[in-house]
């Protein structure tokens, strides 16, 4: 038997010379973001809460860009359109980048910049790579896993040069500049994509769905029946949401709305799934199975949210610890993050070209799934080697800032299992109608993962808990990092025992359905 590959979509390169651009803007002002707080913005707060603060600033910018995926998913699948969403959403991104060189001495400004940052790369993260995947149909779709890692390797193509870069542009020229050329960048990256308009497969917004998503969450939570536990379950969900609201005074805003958000998801999600059976004789067979099988990969995308709390933390925590270790006089600790794209670009072809091919020979294939898995599981080790060396930092020693190369292979090569096969089976089992909307929860995954990491900071300010990690023997800092090291290995180890009975679906298009325009 034959099987055909098709051909290459000839619009990609638009897309990937964008995306190129738009991650060497995001990651240009992302990466410097800790050191500036800490030398500049943040400089009126006492220097024993700064790092706290400016972590805690750090992980809400995050959050915020992990959680306008929702806001633009549902606009790009309901009303515009991926492309008309994308291209808007990129104009006000350049405006945030503006206000960042502009209001460098000015907390309101500056954060304004910040919040219209996260509106729109959140706002297109979920589309543009849905977009892509738009772009492949059934006669080449054995193409777009290869795309997707294309994709993923142009994001750390472009992270790499902007993490060398712009540490040494923040030291020698200032803030404005540091900040001002990501914003050249993100308008390079909005002309590129908008190039191609001729040239791509659009797929017009889906109209609003009467057995979508939410209707059959609706219908089977409200339907009557003997058990309404799943009701029961929901309403609480509810209850302890608007409880976590109360305690915004003492963990913030942007903490206590995403506290409250996960609450209320994670409660109604259960409770509808006891009740699902119910929604059937209004919406049918199909929908209701559509939504089962979403309600399954939301488990999974829920299980990925540890990584991401290890995973961000690399531009935060270790950036901090970075400051206190030996390293040559010229070189700016933020500049380490370099290594972790430059360590995809290498990881990404040895994957795909080597190890995969070397363990299939062996009679060993790794499914998404499975990489998914191992990825969490290799974060957590990250954190195990980058806690040793606060015990050893604590305990006197001067180490130099080259240890700091394990972790960062570590984390990378989990950060490839997870994050670039993520992409991927995330578009593939998205059913069509629910394509943006599920690309927005799997970065909404990265919210929640940041989520965890305001609360683990958090809980350490009261006295009580800093005298009892005090008694363990550990500093507060390597305390959290073994147990953000045993967070992530708990969690590969479940998502491993879930994803055995999870399976797998083909949600590609048919190749007839649509033509560039």
């Amino acid at each position: 038997m034959t099987t055909t590959t098709g051909q290459w979509p000839k619009q990609i390169p638009y897309i990937i010379a964008s995306e190129a651009c738009e991650r060497f803007s995001f990651y240009g002002m992302r990466n410097i973001l800790t050191p500036f707080l800490m030398t500049a913005l943040l400089l009126s707060v006492p220097e024993h809460l700064r790092a706290g603060e400016a972590k805690d600033v750090f992980h809400s910018f995050v959050i915020g860009v992990y959680f306008f995926p929702l806001l633009g998913g549902w606009i790009g699948d309901r009303l515009f359109g991926k492309y008309n969403t994308i291209l808007w959403l990129s104009l006000l991104y350049c405006v945030g980048h503006a206000f960042l060189a502009i209001f460098e001495d000015s907390k309101t400004g500056f954060y304004t910049g910040l919040f219209l940052i996260a509106l729109g790369s959140g706002g297109i993260k979920p589309l543009v790579s849905s977009f892509m995947g738009d772009q492949f149909d059934q006669s080449n779709k054995s193409l777009a896993q290869k795309a997707f890692d294309m994709f993923y390797f142009t994001i750390n193509f472009g992270s790499f040069f902007a993490s060398l870069s712009m540490p040494l542009l923040l030291k020698h020229f200032g803030a404005a500049v540091a900040f001002g050329i990501p914003g050249v960048l993100m308008f390079i990256a909005t002309v590129f994509f908008w190039a191609g308009r001729h040239r791509y497969v659009h797929m017009p917004p889906e109209p609003k769905n009467p057995n979508g998503f939410l209707p059959v969450i609706k219908t089977a939570l409200l339907s009557p029946g003997a058990n309404r536990f799943g009701l029961a379950l929901a309403l609480m969900g509810t209850v302890l949401a608007v409880i976590a609201l109360g305690f915004m005074p003492s963990l913030g805003l942007v903490t206590s709305l995403c506290l409250a958000l996960v609450l209320l998801m994670g409660f109604v999600g259960s409770g509808a799934s006891m009740q699902l059976d119910r929604a059937r004789a209004r919406h049918g067979d199909e929908a209701v199975e559509g939504v089962r099988a979403v309600m399954r990969i939301l488990v999974l995308f829920a299980l990925v949210t540890p990584f991401w709390s290890l995973f961000d933390q690399k531009a935060s925590t270790w950036i901090l610890q970075a400051n206190e270790m030996t390293k040559p006089e010229w070189f700016e600790p933020a500049m380490m993050q370099a290594l972790n794209p430059l360590l995809v670009m290498i990881l990404i072809p040895f994957n795909n070209f080597v190890l995969y091919p070397t363990l299939e020979r062996w009679g060993f294939r790794l499914t998404a799934l499975g990489k998914m898995a191992s990825g969490i599981a290799f974060s957590g080790l990250s954190w195990v080697v980058i806690g040793s060396i606060q015990l050893m930092m604590d305990g006197g020693s001067a180490v130099s800032i080259v240890w700091q190369v394990l972790p960062y292979a570590l984390l990378t090569f989990g950060e490839v299992l997870v994050s670039a096969t993520g992409l991927e089976f995330a578009y593939s089992q998205a059913p069509k109608t629910m394509k943006g909307t599920i690309m927005s929860f799997w970065t909404l995954s990265v919210t929640v993962g940041n989520l965890w990491v305001l609360l683990a900071n958090a809980s350490v300010k009261g006295q009580g808990m800093t005298d009892w990690i005090a008694g363990t023997g550990l500093s507060v800092t390597a305390f959290q990092m073994f147990f953000f090291a045993g967070f992530a290995l708990v969690a590969a180890a479940v998502f491993a025992l879930y994803a055995r009975n999870y399976r797998m679906q083909d949600h590609y298009r048919e190749a007839a359905q649509v033509s560039a325009v």
